[in-house]
């Protein structure tokens, strides 16, 4: 592979980073031994270390995509260049099958360029033109047959969960008065006891009648996603397991007619509610699922912009309308809404958001700004780049790309439909043509046809997964921990690389104060809280909380004696760092350039002090006043407690990687753990899932972090994994999510992974001995359509019980 390929083979611009893409600067960073040329430092370290995708390699990720990603990777047409993307919320989505029905619908559609749809997130992706389509026609154009789609925003159009709910409340209710009227009436008569009423006459007809009626309930109310499902399947051309149930219920229901309409008594009702009350069961346990994952995406967007203030006459304008070019305002507390460079003013950014890490950015006249940051203590004005985008949506594209790429996790059951749903009927049809060509009757005939699809009937496989993983979700969530996809089940035990983000995820993630280092640290701590008291920069914010949290007297504006300390219109805010008279003196706090810029002089101690702060990744904030500073107060982002036994327990099974967009000292820190396999410094965030993706050719990945910028890392990983004490968007981009914020929590999760991942692997191995001991024996004639609903509904009572095993955990360590 060249210089200039990527993983696809095609030919990147030579104006951008080789690994993210990035455009580059105007001198970019380069290396004699590395071909090509990148965005920033931290992108060259990673290529360094993992290298391109050689031909085998890409050849090896690209057989893991789904076959239908070919026609999402098309050619797009020059004229899409010009549409634009929505999504929507979509309910009653319940396998992949489902994704192609509405993708091919939609596509059919004039004026829509392309749609993707997300089982894993009950999203669609609507590309468009809008001179032909307005945003609001789309949901309409994408709903039917059982779909409803909505706007994110606006909440889901209906709830899966509720709905079913509602089928199993009215389906068990007259399933189980069709079972009262069955043991009253009907099973008595099995077993050689005389009938409580004549069927030949009124009194059967009415009871009859009334077991039809109420089964008619349950089929078609309770049965209704199941036969909707049957009927997507057939439209769609790919048969999943719905259809198998489908015609195992309704063949029962036929037959059971045919025969109460010619006077027969053994009647299959009963079969019918007990596999459509069963499997329904089944798929509300799975809809509890998915409704954890609901929202995924939608926090991102809820952050994006609508509104920008033109710096001219201050007025707010649509986004839409900002051509490039453009000089926009932006106060205190306001988001930068695109991407632009820095005309006038000087002010703390916080790319928390887009960046992840934790301390501010002070950008001055000619630094960019990144669209989704926010502006924390002084207005400035900007000018907009050429095009006009912003960091933050580019962001929830790649976001989407990453998701949607990735199917939803069926069960086996599902991947195996394909075949297993025409055999049964293949093998249903040839059972029923013996019978006829032997001589059989037309009765018998049928009652074989019906055995062998009802004892084909997969509850047991149906169930075999979403019940383990109920059991998995409950052990998790009584350990802090939210699954929000099923994948975490079957992807956790393989994972061999853990990639964890450092600022937030092994660090606290905000600034705090360190240590105080003068003669008289609490005079220094209560002058420089008193004067950071009038800042909203976020180090200030650290340094007033910590003289809060120490009962050193911080307020700026406190009396003494009736009068203010310090006055605002003396306080003075300087690029990089603040002073104000204070208790007779000017006190300046800040960095240490900028003391020598007031003429304050620095002795040795203090700047032997200076420079232990910055090798430990810290930030030294020197505070002085007459003539010469007279302490440091370090800030930083503390690790947290646990991390060192987290990354030990980790690196026992899998290699453990960290990945900053610090660094110097702040990431150098970790490099001498033991257990740490590499520390990628300096990776910008567009470069962060470009390098989980490197990670991926040496074995499956996970990904742990809590920033914004960590999402695509964390959907491209195989397993992403969020703390919660990070953003909305991380943990939407998640597999699983660490409520408490206890790194301990994420070996834990791997391990609530495995052994529900032992138990699945169990439920589906008895159920495929069930199907392939059950169906033989209905083909010889040993089983009626009766014994084929007991041996079905045992069949699922065990992968019930074994699914409801407690997983075996031990409580986790009290820390002291």
């Amino acid at each position: 592979m060249t210089a200039s390929d990527d993983i696809d083979g095609s030919t990147a611009d030579e104006s951008t980073c080789r690994l993210c893409d990035l455009p580059t600067p105007n001198r970019p960073i380069t290396d004699p031994d590395i071909d090509g040329e990148f965005c920033c430092r931290g992108c060259l370290e990673v290529h360094r270390s993992l290298g391109d995708l050689d031909e085998a390699e890409a050849a090896a990720v690209k057989g893991a995509i789904d076959g239908r990603e070919s026609a999402r990777n098309r050619t797009v047409e020059p004229a899409e260049e010009s549409g634009e993307s929505a999504f929507f919320a979509v309910d009653g989505m319940h396998c992949t099958t489902c994704e192609a029905f509405l993708e091919g619908r939609g596509r059919t559609r004039e004026g829509v360029y392309d749609v993707e749809a997300s089982y894993a997130t009950d999203t669609v992706r609507v590309r468009y033109d809008p001179e032909v389509l307005d945003e609001d026609d789309l949901p309409v154009l994408l709903s039917g047959y059982g779909y409803t789609a909505g706007r994110r925003e606006d909440g889901r159009p209906g709830s899966d969960t509720n709905e079913t709910v509602a089928f199993l409340a009215g389906g068990g209710l007259f399933g189980m008065m069709v079972m009262v009227w069955y043991a009253l009436f009907l099973y008595p008569t099995y077993f050689g006891y005389d009938p409580v009423v004549e069927f030949g006459g009124y009194d059967g007809l009415y009871v009859f009648g009334n077991i039809w009626i109420m089964t008619s309930f349950v089929l078609f109310y309770t049965g209704w996603p199941i036969l909707r499902g049957a009927y997507v399947s057939l439209r769609a051309g790919v048969p999943n397991m719905d259809l198998l149930v489908a015609l195992a219920a309704v063949s029962a229901y036929a037959y059971s007619t045919l025969a109460m309409g010619v006077g027969q008594t053994d009647l299959y009702f009963d079969v019918t509610v007990a596999i459509v009350l069963v499997v329904t069961g089944g798929g509300y346990y799975e809809s509890k699922i998915k409704a954890r994952a609901v929202g995924r995406l939608s926090a991102l967007t809820e952050q994006t912009i609508d509104d920008a203030r033109r710096a001219s006459d201050g007025e707010t304008v649509p986004i839409d309308a900002v051509e490039p070019g453009d000089r926009l305002l932006v106060r205190p507390g306001e988001r930068v809404p695109l991407d632009g460079e820095v005309l006038e003013g000087s002010a703390a950014v916080d790319e928390s958001l887009v960046t992840g890490e934790s301390a501010p950015v002070t950008k001055r006249p000619g630094d960019q700004v990144a669209g989704g940051t926010v502006v924390t203590d002084a207005p400035i004005v900007f000018e907009v780049d050429d095009p006009a985008t912003s960091t933050l949506d580019r962001l929830v594209e790649l976001l989407w790309e990453i998701q949607s790429s990735t199917p939803g996790v069926q069960r086996l059951a599902d991947r195996l439909a394909t075949i297993f749903v025409p055999l049964v009927v293949v093998i249903a049809g040839v059972a029923v043509a013996w019978t006829l060509i032997s001589g059989g009757g037309i009765t018998s005939a049928m009652l074989l046809g019906l055995t062998v699809l009802i004892v084909s009937c997969p509850c047991a496989l149906g169930l075999a997964t979403p019940l383990a993983i109920a059991s998995g979700i409950k052990t998790a969530t009584e350990r802090g921990i939210i699954v929000t996809a099923e994948a975490v089940f079957e992807d956790a035990p393989e994972i061999e690389t853990v990639v964890l983000d450092k600022t937030g995820t092994l660090t606290e993630g905000s600034m705090s104060v360190v240590s105080v280092h003068a003669d008289d640290p609490e005079d220094v701590l209560r002058r420089a809280a008193a004067v950071e008291s009038l800042s909203e920069h976020p180090i200030a914010t650290a340094i007033v909380e910590y003289a809060d949290q120490t009962s050193v007297d911080s307020s700026g504006m406190a009396t003494d004696g009736g009068a203010k300390v310090i006055d605002p219109e003396t306080f003075e805010r300087a690029s990089r760092g603040v002073s104000a008279p204070f208790d007779g003196a000017e006190t300046v706090v800040g960095h240490p350039s900028l003391l020598d810029e007031r003429g304050l002089t620095i002795d040795d101690a203090i700047e032997t002090r200076i420079a232990a702060a910055r090798d430990a990744g810290d930030v030294p904030v020197v505070v002085g006043w007459d003539g010469c500073a007279r302490g440091v107060i370090v800030v930083g982002d503390s690790p947290r407690s646990e991390w060192r036994e987290t990354v030990e327990t980790l690196s026992v099974d899998r290699d453990v990687v960290v990945l900053t967009g610090d660094e110097g000292a702040a990431a150098d820190r970790f490099r001498s753990v033991d257990g740490v396999t590499d520390v990628f410094a300096g990776v910008p965030p567009g470069a962060k899932a470009e390098t989980v993706r490197r990670l991926k050719t040496r074995g499956p990945v996970a990904m742990v972090g809590d920033g914004s910028n960590d999402a695509p890392a964390l959907a491209a990983a195989d397993l992403g994994i969020a703390l919660g004490s990070g953003t909305k968007l991380a943990g939407d981009a998640a597999d699983a999510t660490v409520v408490d914020d206890d790194l301990r929590a994420v070996p834990e999760t791997f391990t609530v992974a495995e052994r529900t991942n032992d138990r699945i692997r169990q439920n589906l191995g008895w159920a495929f001995v069930y199907n392939g001991l059950a169906i033989p024996l209905a083909i010889s004639g040993l089983l009626n359509p009766l014994l084929a609903a007991v041996a079905m509904a045992m069949s699922s009572t065990l992968v019930v019980a074994n699914s409801s095993r407690s997983l075996g955990i031990g409580e986790r360590a009290t820390e002291e």
